[in-house]
């Protein structure tokens, strides 16, 4: 869907890393090795992106690094468009929505690093039934057209979860603190 608005592919993959986690930030080379595409076409759209003001540009050494302006006016609107062309929303209202006792999820795996796939990596912490979720994510598969992993911790294994174990870190999809 989101191709026929953006028919830049570049374009949208610089959307997907910087916007769908504004802690994400990279440079050039960075962008062309994780892309795998050419720095010219690379710099075109970053450029466009930096003169719009949706993306700050700050110099470590000699590379300048980018990363999503969050304060940009439409910034959010941005965010909340990527979260449903992945189909987020639709994961939270067919699965998390309706499975009761969860305090967090969060995005783990390649989207956390601001890359598509056709795989949605999920990590549930709460008090769980599997055999629950497992029938919600085969409903939530068919309408997100993506294959979804999941692990689950429990609430009582929470202080013992290893973050350093995730890279990049997990980025934080809901919690029933923001409800």
């Amino acid at each position: 869907m989101i191709e026929t608005l953006i028919s830049s592919k570049m374009r949208i993959k610089l959307l997907l890393k910087f916007f769908l986690n504004s802690q994400s930030r990279s440079y050039l080379r960075g962008l062309e090795t994780e892309f795998g595409d050419s720095t010219n076409a690379i710099r075109q759209e970053l450029n466009r992106f930096e003169k719009a003001g949706m993306l700050k540009a700050y110099t470590e050494g000699n590379k300048k690094y980018f990363q999503a302006n969050t304060d940009h006016p439409l910034y959010k609107e941005v965010h909340n468009i990527l979260i449903k062309y992945i189909g987020f929303d639709t994961i939270i209202d067919t699965v998390i929505e309706r499975l009761g006792e969860i305090k967090e999820v969060y995005i783990i795996g390649q989207f956390s690093n601001g890359l598509d796939s056709p795989v949605i990596d999920l990590m549930f912490t709460g008090d769980i039934d599997e055999n629950y979720l497992i029938n919600l994510i085969h409903k939530a598969e068919t309408l997100v057209k993506r294959k979804i992993r999941y692990i689950i911790y429990r609430l009582d294994e929470l202080p013992t979860i290893d973050w350093k174990q995730f890279d990049p870190q997990p980025l934080l999809l809901w919690s029933k603190d923001s409800e």
